[in-house]
């Protein structure tokens, strides 16, 4: 709450202002010396000095110079050379000396941390002057408001005035273009100033008019500021049209003024135009006297008078006053000398500002001759503060327009009153000070104390001074008030003060309006940072008697000892407490009670003591004065240190109230041995290890900040307990109750205590609830000890006041006992809740019984209901804890693993009525139990009897993985049959096996490289009994998941002619081609299951879904169940014909061949595809094209070729199940189905069934495998065609043993001689090449050509060939 200094903003490239403006000054000729970049020569005696260190830099040294070697080149004062004026709007910074000007613009970046910041960037460099030796001698940046409705304050531009030394006043934009030039007064420019809209705080204030000034030495120029802004505005439209038509700038009028000549002062440097005033009546006649003497006469009104105070040397200060209306506005010679022009062309751009249509060579020689000046109108001073031997240096007026600062040349800083015209104030020791104003606003919050908070916002009148010579910043107070604030600065720093605000702006315009200007900032040229001064409204307070500025002190005191850590709490007591009794004002003294109150480290005596001692001295006051809110917060917050007090000493307390003899648990016994086996083995599954943080235990203390930020005190007297965070409410429930549920508190008395505190028993027994349900495992460990004193509790809070209440409707229900059930229904701790409702049951029907036993018997129906309400809850949090136990049984190793569910009445109902299906299908694929592991496990509960068999019949087979011992199996299994038995209509197989098919295709398509997933979400769906259940469920699947990346992959493989690459797979169907393989097969699979149940359903009425009696509330998203029987049906031959391009898809993929699949069907085929199943296409019909039959014989062909030759592929040999994607073992090339599957595809493609069989024959005895292809030669029908194909393939084994094996024996060589002439020529003509395997054995061609000779029919014409080759390969097996 004391004086800062902000840094907003920083200049960004200010040695490229620097080199720029000190170009002249750079190293001397370079005849004799080549000095490098960094080795500048400056000619003034400053920058020299900062040289004295003699360091040389080396040559060629890098330009790139840090921001520390920056600062001591720029250690010289060079920015006191130039001109510098800021915008106030603090966007745009002009810095300019002698002829040149460097403009630099506001730009927002983004630092290294990340953070937002604001820069100054050079945007425009450039030279200035036009005339021959004229220099800048003063600027400023005027910013024009926005004339647009939207504008929230923001100027829309700045413009640029600039006086030159030549007496020429220029206006430029922002990048530098000249709009406007005059030439004012043949004199140098000495100041340019700016008055701008203030908006009155007052009704009496004159409202000042906008005007912008200009001194010369012995004149004063003013011009109007809404005449200039509406010709600034003008000019800039103009260049921009002349500049976007590619013309030329056509010149603009001049502009309106007045001039003054100001008489009888000997030199003028600074000056303040204060604005228009009028004098009181006395001062009226005061002046009347001292200028006409006795017999003056005095006007009935006052006139209306522009101030005017000067500075510089006899007099010192000179005060002179214009009397409004006494000169004309002028206009330079030239506007006269056309003023019968003006009528119509004034501002029409297209015929010239001013009608001139002048030849160029014209133009150029008024240009060159100089405008006539107008002469000056005599102002005579009125009065000044004569001293001749001080001359003022520079005025500053300050924003109320009634003080002024003055510096002179003896350092001085003299503050004037401008309306009394004297001094009033004097600093000395202030050499070449510069001095700025800070106009301050009162907080809001402070009006609210205020005597006079209906009057307006005060404000308050800082003179911030800045003395070079010392390098530090001062803030005084006006006008008689201290110094508030000092800050050391650099030495070479500005002061930058503007003193007026946006141009263009009036009352109306005004209102809403934002305006985002800064009244003074401090320009460091070391380091680029302009900060502002940040001054508190209290600080104009603090003199001596200030109550408010001494209690911000007390309070800043406060602060500092709660901070600090080794405090001992005597001394933090003692010291808190002078504080608090000294602070003199109510808000702040709650503001510092409050801090105390909310400090960790302040112990509760401490805590106490000082609140209890604030409150005394509150209540020895006179009643009217103490603050009423105050009071009652020392009374409230002494209230609740008590309560915590009590309730701590209560734990502490060794004493322990004997449990009374009806506490006893009769009843809940039974009810605890029948679930305790679950509770058992649940309580082994939560009880695995987990991370917590120390603080945020339940077993820490709770703090007495904590215990008081929690409680509140309500207008009756009571006290309610606030709800911030679930860990927060947990810590108080534990910091209550938890050594009462652990038997080491007496719980009655801890009861008692909270109802006399006025708590009430609805919050009490929420919290109650909370800490039981939460702190769960610990509950488990003695859950009879825990159940004991949970009853105990409840039946306390029961007996409370308000808690059940004495007249509720007999046809309703108890809000007490629903507050209980509300908390079980929604608690995920299962166990925790199911005892807690066995707790409430018991004492609800206790409570219940006392009450019909007491009432009238009509009473019986309440109490009927509201027990039946229990049996349904504790039926149901039975089949959640069973439910849930199942859900935590870890995964084996290897799983798929993931988070375990949790679960809880409310979540199951609001799942709908497949929620709790769902939650198992999802238990199943963590676990990866194996669809005929589940189907087995399922069968043990409908099959009871032979339940030894099957657990025997399950350890054999070993389907789970090995990490699991058989014990934990078993168990697991016995858990999952227990679950279902709770759930019989929710869980029964058809709908499990439903949802884990559902839930494995989920998983597939998040990961679709898991092969494995989609093949077993089919092997889950096969094992559906229900066809109108597998219809629906499988028509969903493939239109939710399958058909965009089986069409995906159709389209690639049509493209590219052949099975793709796996990067192509992976761009176009998401998946490596390993997995798009598997997918296809998998693909097939599906759609015959389609094909299938579509077929079943009209056999099997559809099955109706249902409910357990305890879970019929469900409500919620419809069940998978019910959405598969909404499906409608498909079209059979349009799955079919899917069915189709699925098997040629996944053949292509599988044996890698060339085919482009959609081209083997015509146009109503392939139009066919892909559309929604339960539609009727138009399928193709009828004998189709031979060409379109020849290719897809062929491409069977290659297939069954492809499958030969897997068959004795020995890299083939092992199935590639181990990598990701690859079906099981079942599937692959290798796969014995693929014939019979070509067989099907062919009569369903037109395909002669008998080439096809003739082609495998034909192969498997290339591939030498002679026993397979007898068996299919069987089923061959045209055998001559057959016979002709194997009579080659013979000859072929021949011609390799003969004539082109290695071993050629002799024996051979004259068996081939002995041979029939043309059996020989036919022989050598065979190529054996064309055989994979033409190391058959002689035995298998000598039953082969038996084979053919069967075969062939006697009258064939290649019979005796046959007959001859028989004989040849019998000579050659006798001879081996």
């Amino acid at each position: 709450m004391s004086c800062s200094l902000l840094e907003f903003c920083r200049l960004q490239e200010l040695k490229t202002v620097r080199d720029y403006l000190f170009l002249s000054q750079k190293a001397e000729p370079a005849e004799e010396k080549n000095p490098t970049e960094n080795e500048l020569s400056w000619e003034s005696p400053d920058w020299e000095a900062s040289w004295d260190g003699g360091e040389n830099k080396e040559e060629g040294a890098s330009s790139a110079t840090t921001v520390e070697e920056e600062a001591t080149g720029q250690r010289a004062p060079w920015l006191q050379d130039c001109v510098v004026s800021l915008s106030p709007c603090s966007d745009l910074l002009v810095v300019a000396r002698e002829q040149k000007a460097v403009f630099l613009s506001a730009k927002w970046r983004t630092d290294d941390s990340g953070r937002e910041e604001m820069t100054l960037a050079v945007s425009w460099t450039g030279t200035l002057s036009t005339d021959e030796g004229e220099c800048v001698s003063s600027s400023i940046c005027i910013p024009l408001a926005s004339q647009k409705r939207s504008s929230t304050g923001r100027p829309d531009w700045t413009c640029v005035v600039v006086g030159f030394t030549s007496g020429y006043v220029r206006f430029y934009t922002e990048n530098g273009v000249l709009l406007l030039a005059q030439l004012l007064h043949e004199d140098p420019v000495l100041r340019l100033k700016c008055r701008t809209y203030e908006i009155p705080r007052h009704p009496g204030v004159t409202e000042q008019h906008e005007e912008l000034s200009i001194l010369y030495p012995a004149a004063l120029v003013t011009i109007d500021g809404f005449s200039l802004f509406q010709s600034l505005r003008a000019c800039r439209n103009q260049v921009a049209r002349a500049t976007a038509a590619g013309s030329d700038v056509i010149q603009p009028p001049p502009l309106a003024y007045k001039k003054w000549g100001l008489q009888d002062m000997d030199t003028i440097v600074d000056h303040s135009s204060v604005g228009v005033m009028t004098l009181c009546v006395f001062d009226q006649m005061k002046n009347a006297s001292i200028l006409g003497g006795f017999n003056a006469s005095v006007k009935g009104s006052p006139p209306a008078m522009s101030q005017y105070v000067t500075v510089g040397g006899g007099p010192y200060t000179g005060f002179y006053y214009a009397v409004e209306g006494s000169s004309q506005p002028l206009l330079s010679h030239v506007a006269l000398a056309v003023a019968s022009k003006l009528t119509s062309a004034l501002f029409s751009a297209a015929s010239g500002w001013l009608g001139w249509n002048k030849h160029k060579n014209e133009e150029d020689a008024v240009q060159k001759q100089k405008p006539k000046v107008e002469p000056a109108t005599a102002l005579g001073i009125r009065f000044g503060l004569p001293d001749s031997r001080r001359h003022g240096e520079s005025i500053c007026l300050s924003p109320c327009n009634t003080l002024a600062g003055v510096t002179d040349d003896f350092g001085r800083v003299t503050l004037l009153d401008l309306a009394r015209g004297i001094a009033i104030r004097m600093w000395k020791g202030y050499r070449d000070a510069q001095l700025g104003w800070l106009q301050v606003p009162e907080e809001r919050g402070d009006r609210e104390f205020s005597p006079s908070a209906s009057l307006p916002r005060r404000h308050a009148l800082f003179l911030v001074i800045y003395a070079p010579r010392r390098g530090i910043l001062e803030v005084w107070g006006m006008q008689q008030g201290p110094r508030v604030g000092a800050f050391t600065v650099g030495k070479h720093c500005r002061l930058l003060y503007a003193g007026y605000r946006l141009m263009g702006v009036n009352s109306v315009t005004s209102k809403g309006w934002q305006l985002h200007t800064q009244q003074v900032c401090l320009l460091d040229p070391i380091t680029g940072a302009l900060r502002t001064v940040n001054i508190p409204f209290h600080l104009a307070l603090s003199d001596k008697k200030s109550e408010r500025a001494k209690d911000m002190h007390l309070i800043k005191r406060l602060t500092t000892i709660l901070r600090s850590r080794g405090v001992d709490p005597a001394t933090l007591e003692r010291e808190a407490k002078s504080v608090l009794l000294d602070i003199k004002h109510p808000a702040i003294k709650k503001q510092a009670l409050e801090s105390l109150l909310s400090n960790k480290n302040a112990p509760v005596s401490c805590l106490t003591n000082v609140t209890c001692a604030l409150n005394d001295t509150l209540k020895q006051q006179d009643p009217e004065e103490v603050d009423e809110a105050l009071l009652q917060l020392c009374s409230s917050q002494l209230k609740l240190l008590q309560l915590y007090t009590d309730i701590q000493n209560l734990h502490s307390g060794a004493g322990r109230e004997a449990c009374s003899e009806n506490d006893s648990l009769e009843g809940l016994e039974d009810e605890l041995t029948r679930v305790g086996p679950t509770m058992q083995r649940y309580a082994q599954l939560t009880a695995r290890p987990s991370v917590s943080f120390a603080q945020d235990s339940p077993d820490s203390p709770l703090p007495a900040q904590a215990f008081l930020s929690q409680m509140e005190c309500t207008d009756d007297g009571g006290l309610r307990v606030t709800r911030a965070s679930e860990t927060d409410w947990n810590h108080l429930g534990s910091f209550m109750f938890w050594g009462c549920l652990c038997g080491k508190s007496p719980p009655h008395k801890i009861c008692d205590t909270l109802q006399q505190a006025g708590i009430s028993p609805q919050q009490l027994l929420s919290l109650l609830l909370s800490v039981w349900l939460q702190r769960e495992k610990e509950v488990l460990v003695k859950p009879e000890e825990a159940v004991r004193n949970l009853h105990t509790l409840l039946i306390a809070l029961s007996d409370m006041e308000g808690a059940v209440e004495e007249s509720w409707d007999p046809q309703s229900i108890s809000p007490w006992w629903q507050q209980v059930r509300c908390t079980c229904i929604q608690s995920h701790n299962a166990a925790a809740a199911l005892l807690a409702a066995f707790v409430a049951h018991r004492a609800a029907k206790a409570s219940t019984t006392s009450r019909g036993d007491s009432k009238l018997q009509s009473e019986w129906e309440a109490v009927s209901l509201e027990l039946e309400q229990w049996v349904v809850c504790v039926r149901q949090l039975e089949d959640v804890l069973v439910l849930q136990t199942l859900l935590l049984v870890p995964p084996p190793q290897g799983a798929a693993g993931g988070a375990a569910a949790q679960c809880s009445i409310k979540t199951l109902l609001e799942g709908g009525t497949g929620g709790i299906a769902d939650s198992v299908s999802k238990w199943v694929f963590r676990h990866d139990l194996a669809p005929e592991r589940l189907k087995e496990i399922l069968q043990k509960r409908e099959d009871k009897e032979a339940d030894d068999q099957h657990e025997q019949r399950a350890g054999e087979e070993g389907k789970e993985p090995e990490e699991k011992s058989p014990e934990d199996t078993d168990r697991t299994a016995e858990l999952l049959v227990a679950v279902c038995q709770r759930f019989p209509h929710s869980l029964s197989p058809d709908l499990l096996f439903a949802h884990s098919c559902w839930e494995y295709v989920v998983q597939w398509n998040k990961d679709p490289e898991e092969g494995r997933y989609f093949w077993l979400a089919v092997e889950h769906l096969k094992l559906v009994s229900s066809p109108h259940i597998q219809l629906g469920i499988s028509a969903m699947m493939w239109s939710t998941f399958i058909v965009k990346r089986f069409s995906a992959a159709a389209f690639l493989m049509e493209k590219v002619g052949k099975a793709p690459k796996d990067r192509l797979c992976r761009r176009d169907v998401g998946m490596g081609d390993k997995a798009v393989t598997s997918f296809l097969g998998c693909c097939v699979q599906l759609l015959q299951i389609l094909m299938e149940a579509d077929s079943a359903v009209e056999d099997v009425a559809p099955p109706e879904p249902s409910a357990e009696e305890a879970w019929c509330g469900a409500e919620g998203p419809a069940s998978l169940a019910e959405l598969a029987l909404e499906q409608r049906g498909v079209h059979y031959p349009l799955v079919q014909h899917h069915c189709l391009l699925a098997s040629l898809l996944h053949a292509a993929m599988t044996f890698s061949l060339k085919v482009k699949p959609l081209s083997l069907f015509d146009s109503k085929g392939k139009n066919a595809f892909f559309r929604d199943l339960t539609t009727i296409q138009l399928m193709p019909s009828g004998d189709m094209d031979p060409g379109l039959v020849s290719l897809r014989q062929e491409f069977l062909l290659r297939v069954l070729t492809g499958w030969v030759q897997a068959l004795e592929d020995p890299s083939g040999s092992a199935p590639d199940t181990k990598e990701r994607g690859a079906l099981p073992s079942s599937g692959g090339p290798k796969a014995d189905w693929w014939p019979s599957l070509c067989l099907e595809l062919g009569s369903l493609l037109q395909v002669n069934p008998d080439i096809l069989r003739r082609h495998i024959v034909c192969e498997l005895y290339n591939q030498g495998l002679d026993l397979r292809a007898e068996e299919v030669m069987m089923e061959v029908e045209d055998k001559d065609v057959l016979g002709s194909q194997l009579l080659v393939l013979t000859g072929q084994r021949l011609s390799y043993s003969l004539l082109h094996s290695q071993s050629q024996t002799q024996a051979a060589m004259e068996l081939l001689a002995r041979l029939p002439p043309t059996l020989c020529t036919w022989i050598k003509a065979m190529d054996p090449g064309e055989l994979r395997c033409p190391l058959t054995p002689l035995s298998h061609t000598s039953r082969l050509v038996g084979r053919l000779i069967e075969i062939l029919p006697e009258n064939h014409a290649q019979y005796s060939l046959a007959l001859h080759l028989l004989e040849a390969v019998d000579a050659l097996t006798t001879e081996d």
